[in-house]
């Protein structure tokens, strides 16, 4: 089983400063990334925090694997969602990586669906990023990141568009100004009330849409030639503040494995 034990880095913890406090910094540490018998140290710089939700024990979360390069995470925007939830509550993870295209033993015992993610709460193993993310926020409440209700939905319905668009084999079947429609909702959405679904401060349903939104840039762009016209200007500035933050570059696929794990939807 290969695995990976992560620390949030300190510009991540910078995100949320106001949020934290008995902070001491620059202290050097190390990550060790473990892929079967082989290690990897990549330095970071260290902190330490005084807070409620600290915890010494990394959290076990399964994860899928790339396809494209081993030891490496793989493409499951859902799964780069409760990545990202423990990246900006700071919490340091242990990915354990799962090969979905031959799921071990281990894992279909604890997972008989054989879904990714799943976290390890409470010696519990946790399915579903939605039940997962409000499992973090009830757990670890600080820095919190809940969204309002009235809000939650926002930018809810561009990802199924955005899959209905993709897997189009008809130009004039109107997939293509759905996508368009939600995208300009969403737009308009921000310029009144951005810069991010919550104000001027990212949220869950931030953290929910991001994963999405960086898979329909990489797939429609590869498979259709297709972009986010300049028009949506409040969208692409949105898209570019969460692409660009410490835990999304952090937890984020590589370019080929979105490109790779779209292909049978497109191709089908």
């Amino acid at each position: 089983m290969s695995t990976a034990k992560i620390t949030p880095s300190a510009a991540s913890f910078a995100t949320s400063i106001k949020h934290l406090a008995g902070i001491q910094l620059p202290r050097r540490q190390s990550t060790i990334f473990t892929s079967n018998s082989t290690k990897f140290r990549a330095p970071r710089r260290g902190f330490t925090v005084s807070m409620a939700a600290s915890i010494e024990t990394p959290l076990e979360v399964c994860v899928k694997q790339s396809i494209t390069t081993p030891n490496k995470l793989g493409d499951c925007p859902f799964t780069q969602r409760v990545l990202l939830t423990l990246e900006e509550k700071h919490l340091p993870y242990d990915m354990k990586f799962v090969d979905l295209s031959n799921k071990p033993d281990w894992f279909l015992k604890i997972s008989p669906e054989g879904k990714v993610p799943l976290i390890k709460l409470d010696e519990k193993w946790v399915p579903d990023s939605d039940v997962i993310s409000q499992a973090l926020e009830e757990k670890f409440p600080k820095p919190p990141l809940t969204t309002p209700p009235e809000k939650a939905s926002v930018g809810s319905k561009i990802f199924p568009k955005f899959v209905a668009f993709l897997k189009s084999k008809d130009s004039g079947d109107g997939t293509e100004q759905a996508l368009l429609d939600e995208l300009t909702a969403f737009n308009d959405y921000l310029k009144e009330n951005g810069p991010f679904i919550n104000g001027n401060e990212v949220s869950a349903a931030d953290l929910s849409l991001g994963p999405k939104l960086y898979h329909l840039e990489i797939a429609l762009g590869n498979y259709k030639n297709w972009s986010i016209p300049d028009s949506l200007s409040y969208m692409k500035s949105y898209m570019k503040s969460i692409f660009s933050r410490e835990s999304f570059i952090h937890t984020r696929a590589l370019k080929e494995d979105v490109i790779e794990g779209w292909r049978p939807k497109v191709m089908g």
